[in-house]
């Protein structure tokens, strides 16, 4: 069964393809981008991206549901990863290893497991003084909630809304003429700041981006239109 098209260094899954089986793409080395059908792909098995070390992008599917134990394990260029609504899970380790992976964008629904992103950069930029070098064995519970809970407040609604599943220009437009242009470069607990989200969003639409944003922002100041 053919489940995908690859060509240069990049993996495309193509419509209708619902499981990624295991070990799919086991220590494909030199793949660097990852696209999943927007509707198509529900469950990603077992160690299926394992040690594919210089990926550095990955769109998932609006649809996924499981990502398995190991998935992305030892992944070790990736820099962000956001998972869709629809994931209700995300095994053991799935992003072990990936130790570069500084934005981890999950809902609270999603339950993860052990070592889920152990060694990487997220958890090593922690507050948890018992971390030690990316791992966290003995308090899984708190930092996975500190996890989900990095931009609550709002001293970060901008950085929630270019984290989002769904970023809508609306939502992120009226932050911005509210707390004004140099809240993009506020820096959240961890470093990033809501432009940093809002560039490795790999759910944004093509027309939303910050120069179009601040040309929208100074033309409503000066009292014109788009």
């Amino acid at each position: 069964m053919t489940i995908l098209e690859s060509f240069l260094f990049m993996i495309i899954v193509l419509p209708g393809v619902e499981v990624i089986p295991e070990w799919t793409f086991w220590s494909c080395r030199y793949v660097n981008v990852v696209i999943m059908a927007d509707d198509s792909v529900q469950r990603i098995e077992h160690c299926a991206f394992y040690r594919c070390r210089s990926l550095v992008f990955v769109k998932l599917s609006t649809n996924l549901e499981y990502i398995g134990n190991g998935v992305f394990n030892a992944c070790y260029s990736l820099t962000s990863i956001f998972i869709p609504p629809s994931c209700r899970e995300i095994g053991n380790g799935a992003f072990y290893d990936c130790t570069k992976l500084i934005i981890f964008s999950v809902p609270h629904q999603t339950r993860l497991g052990e070592t889920v992103i152990t060694n990487t950069a997220l958890v090593r930029a922690s507050p948890f003084e018992s971390v030690l070098d990316g791992y966290y064995a003995n308090q899984q519970g708190r930092v996975h909630e500190w996890i989900k809970n990095l931009n609550q407040g709002e001293e970060y609604a901008l950085h929630r809304a270019c984290s989002a599943f769904n970023p809508l220009k609306e939502i992120i437009y009226g932050i911005v003429k509210r707390k004004g242009p140099s809240s993009f470069k506020k820096r959240n607990e961890i470093g990033m700041t809501p432009l940093d989200y809002l560039e490795a969003n790999p759910f944004v639409r093509h027309e939303l981006d910050q120069r179009a944003l601040m040309k929208q922002y100074v033309l409503e100041m000066m009292g014109g239109t788009m």
